[in-house]
């Protein structure tokens, strides 16, 4: 008996679910408005829409790592006693830990699933961090009023996947040179003006309470005495510190006799699992040598004298909050996948870098423990620490109250009033 095995390619399968969660979609809203239309002749023509269900406010995380910037948020809701419904596609999303009156947690699945539910979506406020609406499977659904983008860390808005923004209605931003961002993005593609506040960053202000408390309650800064410990903490891809140089700047860490902590970005255990695999294979723990996956990074961050990173984000938590120097290794950026790409001007953050940090180079690593002694003790790196909060830390301690300001206001509040795009019924 002669068998057919069919096989489709990881890119084709994406196509064809990025097409069915299409026509599902529009079949949902072509059965809306056959329901709509019934229910308009059932009730003697009285006007009806799809506005009876619509949830006023949803907050929708695609990951459990961004509870620290919607936790600050749904507190607030909370605390204002407003509804709010908090969307994650993670099932063991800390959210579901907290006892809420006003915010209710679903989980709406993974993947495709998760999209279907997105995509048909009726509320009239949506706040995410997540980067892509209507560019591949989240597609925006006729029946939500406002897309609102809240940042998960400090810098460029450029920093995304190209047309990571541009389907979105408004941004919260940190910093002004964001907005310029924005502004130059629009004119050069030709999209409609986004709605900009600058409202500050959530988790950052959460970190720094935390990092007050800590102080207070142990007397000093949270830092190990004695031997030093350094956290290698880089983000993910090829051009990445562990993509790169991953045995042999391991390799010099551990050569240094210092105490090291090796926090891989959460995206690499899913993009890069055999480089994580291999890593950790060759180089176990050890009492001067642990891996770190906490979901919450503050820990590692509070404990460490110096840290080690390329282009991720935890250098602004770091140099920001902890007040302390970092390493970045010299890495030439490659922005062609990035909106960046679109702009003449050097990002904010690598203009900021150099003030902030101390670059490594390849040909450093056999001098690597010299490298930390100097920066540790690099007191110039200060007012560069200073510069960088002054542009991209807007309104510290109030980015929660700002946002929920922002997210209910007048304005906003006759957006959510207003009928969906799917019409009513009354002629």
């Amino acid at each position: 008996m002669n068998q057919v095995i069919l096989y489709i390619d990881p890119g084709t399968g994406s196509m064809l679910f990025t097409i069915i969660i299409g026509a599902v979609s529009a079949g949902f809203f072509v059965l809306q408005k056959f329901k709509l239309k019934l229910k308009f002749l059932l009730s003697g023509g009285k006007a009806v829409t799809a506005d009876e269900d619509k949830i006023p406010y949803v907050i929708f995380s695609d990951s459990k790592r961004y509870w620290n910037v919607f936790k600050p948020v749904c507190d607030e809701f909370e605390k204002r006693k407003i509804d709010v419904q908090y969307w994650t596609m993670s099932e063991d999303d800390p959210a579901f830990s907290e006892k809420y009156n006003h915010v209710k947690t679903l989980f709406i699945g993974e993947g495709n699933k998760a999209f279907s539910k997105l995509n048909i979506m009726n509320a009239g406020v949506v706040l995410a961090t997540t980067p892509g609406l209507d560019v591949l499977q989240w597609k925006r659904s006729p029946n939500v009023g406002k897309y609102v983008h809240i940042l998960h860390q400090p810098g460029d808005t450029t920093f995304y996947r190209m047309f990571g923004l541009d389907h979105y209605d408004a941004v919260l931003i940190s910093g002004e040179y964001e907005e310029r961002q924005l502004r130059e993005i629009e004119k050069l593609r030709g999209i409609p003006r986004r709605d900009t506040c600058l409202t500050g960053i959530t988790y950052l202000d959460t970190m720094k309470a935390r990092y007050e408390a800590l102080k207070k309650d142990t007397k000093d800064s949270g830092k190990s005495s004695g031997i030093k410990t350094v956290l290698l903490a880089p983000t993910w891809g090829e051009t990445a510190i562990l993509s790169r140089f991953g045995e042999r700047i391991i390799s010099a860490l551990v050569n240094t006799g210092y105490n090291i902590i090796i926090r891989p970005h959460p995206q690499s255990f899913e993009s890069e699992k055999d480089l994580m695999n291999s890593l950790m294979s060759k180089f176990p723990e050890s009492d001067k040598m642990h891996w770190n996956r906490d979901n919450d990074n503050f820990d590692v961050l509070s404990r460490s004298d110096i840290m080690i990173t390329d282009f991720s984000g935890v250098m602004f938590d770091y140099a920001l909050i902890f007040d302390r120097p970092f390493i970045y290794a010299d890495i030439e950026f490659d922005k062609s996948p990035y909106d960046a790409a679109w702009l003449e001007e050097d990002m904010w953050t690598l203009k900021i870098l150099p003030h902030i940090g101390i670059p490594l180079k390849e040909e450093d690593f056999d001098n690597i423990r010299e490298v930390i002694d100097r920066t540790v003790n690099d007191e110039s790196l200060e007012k560069g620490r200073e510069r960088a909060r002054k542009e991209t830390w807007a309104n510290p301690g109030e980015a929660a109250s700002r946002t929920v300001d922002y997210l209910t206001n007048s304005e906003i509040r006759e957006e959510v009033r207003q009928p969906s795009q799917v019409p009513s019924y009354q002629d």
